[in-house]
């Protein structure tokens, strides 16, 4: 193992979001203002999946007032908060540079729909929950350790 996959292990990111090219995504982005931070919303197409490991990134793409922009944003970034998965689009090439020529309607991709798309949701959706219980056991834990710390009785055994 490279000393940089080790660094992707020990500084990256536990769970990736699943995003694929064509999808339209909302990347929830930390910007700072001065000596304020705040989340800023990018929302657009993906145009490319790039990089391996730590440094895997996504080049997303929107129209502002009739001009396109494209951002890579690094999905390991501290930076990065979030990425959401809007709506999963069908595609067949792997990077959509054609877009880039095309204006107004013409720059939609297709949208997935079927039963692909609804397992990738529930399973999505799962892995959330099953987040929320552990974070919610982690917590319990903890607070029965504090407890029995506080009172200096010997502390109980907690089921996770």
């Amino acid at each position: 193992m490279t000393t940089i996959d080790e660094l992707g292990l020990e500084l990256g990111k536990k769970k990736l979001p699943s995003v694929h090219v064509g999808d339209t995504v909302q990347v929830h982005y930390l910007i700072r203002e001065g000596q304020k931070e705040r989340i800023q919303l990018f929302t657009g197409t993906v145009l490319v999946l790039q990089g391996r490991g730590i440094a895997k990134a996504i080049v997303v793409r929107r129209i502002v007032q009739g001009e396109g922009v494209e951002r890579t944003f690094p999905l390991h970034s501290p930076r990065v908060t979030d990425v959401t998965v809007t709506r999963r689009g069908k595609v067949r090439q792997a990077r959509l540079y054609y877009l880039r020529d095309r204006v107004g309607k013409k720059t939609r991709v297709t949208e997935l729909v079927g039963e692909k798309v609804r397992r990738e949701r529930e399973a999505a959706k799962a892995d959330a929950a099953a987040e929320a219980s552990a974070a919610s056991a982690a917590e319990a834990a903890a607070a029965a350790k504090a407890a029995t710390a506080d009172s200096g009785a010997e502390p109980e055994a907690v089921d996770a």
